[in-house]
């Protein structure tokens, strides 16, 4: 069975703490499957906000398995012209940027910038995002919005360098000679499009998933 100890993240100040799952080559594999399914979900998915919240749902990681957008407060990140390009507004037009820790129950799923058109957004959909900590993606459900994702970046891998030329035995024996495995807190980054019904850009989110994803109790194997 894997080992897995909870550890939970929770305000501006806490220090990010490491699910722990064994070392063992079995652990290693299903932690790729999970960091893949969750990937795969987030890019056929027209909402990361609602794909993280099932995922914190389906793993039993809060009673009420709400997103919550905690606001990371500091120096303003001016757009790029590639992301003004991206959005077809004009250097005049002005762009808000949001910097938020997506956090379900204590864990902090993901980590995003967020550079969005105030002016192609109903205001409703402003005053949320300006004053609550309402997710992104929730606040501007009015648009009908779905995502174009432009890239994807794997930061970590579960298994080593070459294992795919090693004999199970090598492996094995690799396998046990640490506890646990090392996950950084930085694991996938998806940058992405958002888009209105009527095809029309309206925000670029850089979306940073973290070690926190592993972060749920699995039940006794038989």
């Amino acid at each position: 069975m894997t080992a897995l100890a909870l550890f939970a993240t929770s305000g501006a100040l806490a220090e990010p703490q490491q699910p722990h799952w064994s070392n063992a080559f079995v652990s290693r594999v299903e932690l790729l499957a999970l960091l893949q399914t969750l990937n795969a979900n987030l890019l056929a998915s027209r909402s990361a906000t609602a794909t993280l919240e099932k995922w914190c749902a389906d793993h039993n990681m809060a009673a009420e398995p709400r997103l919550i957008a905690r606001r990371v407060e500091g120096a303003e990140k001016p757009a790029s012209p590639e992301t003004r390009q991206h959005l077809m507004v004009g250097q005049d037009e002005p762009l808000k940027y949001r910097h938020v820790r997506l956090s379900c129950g204590d864990h902090v799923l993901s980590e995003a910038d967020n550079w969005y058109a105030p002016g192609r957004l109903p205001e409703e959909a402003n005053l949320l995002l300006e004053t609550t900590d309402t997710p992104f993606g929730k606040a501007v459900q009015a648009l009908k919005p779905f995502r174009r994702t432009i890239e994807v970046r794997i930061l970590w891998s579960p298994l080593p360098q070459g294992w795919e030329t090693k004999s199970s035995d090598a492996l094995a024996e690799a396998s046990n000679e640490i506890r646990d495995v090392s996950i950084p807190h930085e694991i996938f980054e998806h940058k992405a499009i958002l888009y209105s019904a009527d095809q029309k850009p309206f925000s670029e989110v850089d979306e940073t998933y973290t070690s926190e994803i592993f972060s749920f109790e699995i039940k006794a194997r038989p």
